[in-house]
């Protein structure tokens, strides 16, 4: 094999191994078990990803209705670009949305949960990689911030 053919074939394995890769990240299934997570379980970990919640704790709750609220925050994640439910409902008191970046289409999942002090807490987390550059917690504070009604975004716990 001449040298050109030689780096034609790497160049098309590149390629093809390239596309593949992008293939995975936006055909992989995202199983309702791994991601739509009980924030009130006892092994439920926050370390993991980015936190929000509206509690009697913090001057952002008690909430009137965490019910009420867990179904208006259904409304602003939906009407968010490239979100879909993939588990849960507003009833069930617990609802995770998957949103993916806008140019390689990589999953983030969004846990809402109704707490059981009555409390809402949202949780977000990316399936690839180790950082995001904010754009987890972003979302989650631009959910809450127009969910509460805040004049800014309220501050997350995480990484």
């Amino acid at each position: 094999m001449k040298g050109r053919a030689k780096v034609g074939l790497v160049l098309a394995f590149a390629v093809i191994a390239f596309l593949g890769a992008l293939a995975y990240v936006r055909l992989a299934p995202s199983d309702p078990a791994d991601w739509h997570v009980d924030l009130a379980a006892p092994g439920f970990d926050p370390e993991k990803g980015q936190l929000f919640c509206a509690t009697a704790e913090n001057r952002y709750g008690p909430l009137p209705d965490a019910g009420e609220a867990l179904a208006r925050l259904d409304g602003i994640a939906m009407a968010t670009p490239r979100t879909q439910r993939l588990a849960g409902s507003a009833g069930e008191g617990r609802i995770t949305w998957i949103t993916r970046t806008r140019l390689m289409g990589y999953p983030d999942y969004t846990t809402a949960q109704v707490m059981p002090d009555g409390g809402l807490c949202l949780f977000g987390r990316q399936r690839f990689g180790d950082g995001d550059f904010g754009v987890t917690a972003a979302r989650i504070g631009a959910w809450a911030q127009e969910l509460l009604g805040l004049n800014e975004v309220p501050p997350m716990t995480g990484p």
